[in-house]
């Protein structure tokens, strides 16, 4: 046993649970992770950026992945996202009047593919997004969505750590 799988599983003071990370990710399989790197940096091509890290973080927030949201939250805010956005991302549809028709079109997709498991895509769903983007967006959209929710993945199984990264 390694030290870092020691470590991945012990019970805080508190009683909460505590963990380290299981495994380096990156380094244990290097070509996938240059894959997906590969894909994200495909996916966000032409798309807006502050669209792209709140699609990132609601997926996060759905994933209860913390080190992919202590990743984009920080990125958001470097590209000068706001703090009531980033707050209010959990609850954006009751957040009337923060997010765009766009953004509110991306955020139900988001959380459509994301919890996918409940069953499908809804048309409605879909429609708005059709609406909102045109056929390349859209398709790009998805591919942005289909990579966090990968990257949370690959995150929530490893246990990495949040709050080591920085915002470049």
């Amino acid at each position: 046993m390694t030290e870092t799988t020691k470590n991945a599983t012990s019970t805080g003071p508190t009683g909460t649970h505590q963990h380290g990370p299981r495994m380096e990710y990156a380094q244990a399989a290097p070509d996938v992770y240059k894959a997906m790197y590969a894909l994200e940096r495909a996916a966000i091509e032409g798309l807006d950026h502050t669209l792209v890290e709140l699609v990132k973080i609601r997926a996060s927030q759905l994933n209860h992945c913390a080190f992919c949201l202590d990743m984009h939250t920080k990125d958001a805010r470097k590209a000068g996202e706001s703090e009531d956005r980033i707050y209010l991302l959990s609850a954006w549809r009751e957040a009337t009047g923060y997010y765009t028709e766009k953004e509110q079109a991306a955020l139900a997709l988001t959380e459509a593919v994301t919890v996918i498991t409940d069953g499908f895509v809804p048309d409605e769903v879909w429609d708005e997004a059709a609406d909102a983007f045109d056929e390349k967006e859209l398709a790009q959209l998805i591919a942005v969505i289909v990579a966090i929710n990968a990257w949370n993945r690959f995150a929530v199984t490893t246990r990495a750590v949040p709050g080591t990264y920085q915002a470049r």
